[in-house]
């Protein structure tokens, strides 16, 4: 197992990882708008969407995938007409090759986010065990 972080402020003062690597699969904690650099967040929603994509870019970047590489999202927002303004941005990044994804209108814990992803992702030098549908 391997651990993944961004050195963010947050990651330091709960004690988590923006992500663990865990055999073949890469689970990235919830993600938000902040550049975790500058600790800096932007008060529009469509701004933090892109940096949320940034920043789960970075992650995956760093466990070897990308996004063609994810299984599931679960995107948190405050407010429902954030979902519909952000549907374009989720569509941008995630598109090309759709995960599975779930939505949910919840409270977030900093007032000033208004949308958190998590992810999961299957490393690409994964031993495949060939497609099983039923």
């Amino acid at each position: 197992m391997r651990r993944i972080s961004t050195n963010s402020e947050f990651e330091k003062a709960v004690g988590y990882s923006r992500a663990v690597v865990d055999d073949d699969y890469v689970h990235v904690s919830g993600t938000t708008g902040f550049d975790y650099e500058t600790m800096t967040i932007s008060d529009d929603v469509v701004e933090q969407g892109h940096q949320v994509f940034r920043n789960i870019a970075r992650t995956l970047a760093a466990a070897r995938c990308s996004f063609a590489d994810l299984v599931k999202v679960t995107f948190y927002m405050p407010s429902v007409e954030d979902y519909e303004t952000l549907t374009p941005v989720f569509k941008q990044y995630l598109g090309p090759n759709p995960p599975a994804a779930t939505a949910l209108i919840a409270q977030l814990v900093d007032p000033r986010t208004r949308i958190e992803i998590e992810a999961m992702a299957r490393r690409p030098d994964a031993k495949s065990s060939g497609d099983r549908d039923s």
